[in-house]
């Protein structure tokens, strides 16, 4: 039988979907899973741009333009003005997904065994793009008892080395849900120009701030106009995950360029999804107001069920929507997989990502979990009560220390 290269052997495995086989047995079984392991909102998809991709006359689907469509990306910079934000079309170039975005900006910026600075718990699947661009994650640790706030600039500067190309954030972040402020923003700003190093945001996340912390765009930081570039994507703003259109958005038009040509090899982004996506431009502003009240609910609902479940520690995110707890167990994964496989409560039971998958760190966040508050408030009451039970029984079963439940 032929073999696996050692690098796909070695490849990382996500831990958003790594436990998705137990969760179909469960199903299988018989059981309700509830998933709050991976950001996929049950908030609908704004209907009338639905209907519009429904209703759109189409005899042949071609291929668009590698760079996306043209009224698309003419349309684009509208969005990014009502968000205080100056860009032009050609400072856009749309992507499958901002994960396609991420992968080429490393292979357009970075040389193979060069490395990229990141906070970490970071996104796990940065992780596998740095794998797959054959570059490498130097991880400046946050910790849960700040709320993963950043750590202070020193931080990253002892850790800045020659092989140190960009220093990259998720803003708001995934997993953490923390906000990070302009100050913060601005100090990384003149590290990464001090250095002449790129500062990558993943800014997918921009609509769902709920604390004092508004959220400022890197676009906005000033003389870093061939530093910065951003990440995009429709699927968290609107719901839309499914589309897969996300963007690379940058004034430096070397990376742009050089990045359609990866984009001209993959040929295009998906068709459907960006008349979708062009369509989606025309929300009406009180969509966001409604959903990020929404978000902002069940955001405190967690918190409070999290926070009054023995031995938790958690703490209230500013953004996104995830919460990165400590729990009182063993192994993450262990407990993860024990959920979909040997617990339920009323015929239901609760997915989770376990929280060492989001860590470069080895050992790091082995007790820690990702919770996506993507499901309405019915549903989350009834995963936290299944995981209040769970906790019970999975610590006397494990016959876990005492001293994880205080």
């Amino acid at each position: 039988m032929p073999t696996i290269s050692s690098r796909g052997a070695n490849a990382h495995t996500s831990p958003i979907r790594k436990l998705s086989p137990y969760a179909d047995a469960a199903k299988k079984a018989g059981r309700k899973v509830y998933h709050l392991n991976i950001g996929q909102p049950d908030i609908q998809t704004p209907p009338a741009a639905l209907q519009k991709v429904r209703t759109t006359d189409v005899k042949v689907l071609e291929y668009s333009p590698s760079a996306g469509i043209a009224s698309y990306r003419e349309k684009l910079p509208e969005y990014y003005r009502r968000n205080g934000i100056d860009v032009t079309p050609g400072d856009i170039l749309v992507t499958s997904g901002a994960s396609e975005g991420i992968y080429f900006a490393l292979l357009a910026c970075l040389d193979r065994g060069e490395t990229i600075l990141s906070p970490e718990p970071l996104y796990a699947n940065y992780v596998g793009f740095a794998e797959m661009a054959d570059v490498h994650i130097r991880a400046v640790t946050c910790t849960i008892e700040t709320g993963f706030a950043l750590p202070s600039v020193a931080d990253f500067a002892r850790a800045l080395t020659p092989d140190v190309k960009a220093i990259f954030l998720c803003n708001p972040n995934n997993p953490t849900g923390a906000v990070y402020p302009e100050i913060m923003l601005r100090a990384l700003a003149e590290l990464a120009l001090e250095h002449d190093i790129y500062l990558f945001v993943d800014e997918v996340y921009r609509e769902f701030c709920y604390g004092e912390t508004p959220f400022f765009s890197a676009l906005n930081l000033p003389g870093m106009e061939n530093h910065v570039v951003v990440f995009d994507s429709i699927s968290k703003r609107y719901s839309a995950c499914g589309a897969r259109v996300g963007a690379v958005v940058s004034r430096n038009h070397r990376v742009l360029t050089t990045i359609l040509k990866y984009a001209e090899t993959r040929l295009s982004p998906p068709s459907f999804g960006q008349m979708l996506a062009e369509a989606l431009i025309d929300t009406d502003e009180a969509y966001f107001s409604t959903v990020k009240k929404e978000y902002k609910q069940r955001r405190d609902l967690l918190y409070n069920r999290l926070s009054a479940m023995p031995g938790v520690t958690c703490y209230r995110p500013d953004g996104a929507f995830y919460v990165f707890a400590k729990l009182p167990i063993d192994d993450c994964e262990r407990f993860c997989q024990w959920l979909l496989e040997d617990f339920t409560y009323n015929n239901q039971t609760v997915m989770l990502a376990p929280g060492n998958g989001f860590y470069t760190t080895p050992g790091l966040g082995k007790q820690e979990v990702r919770f996506a508050y993507v499901l309405n408030e019915r549903d989350l009451n009834n995963a936290m009560d299944c995981l209040a039970l769970a906790l019970e029984r999975y610590q006397a079963e494990m016959k876990i220390e005492t001293s994880f439940r205080v």
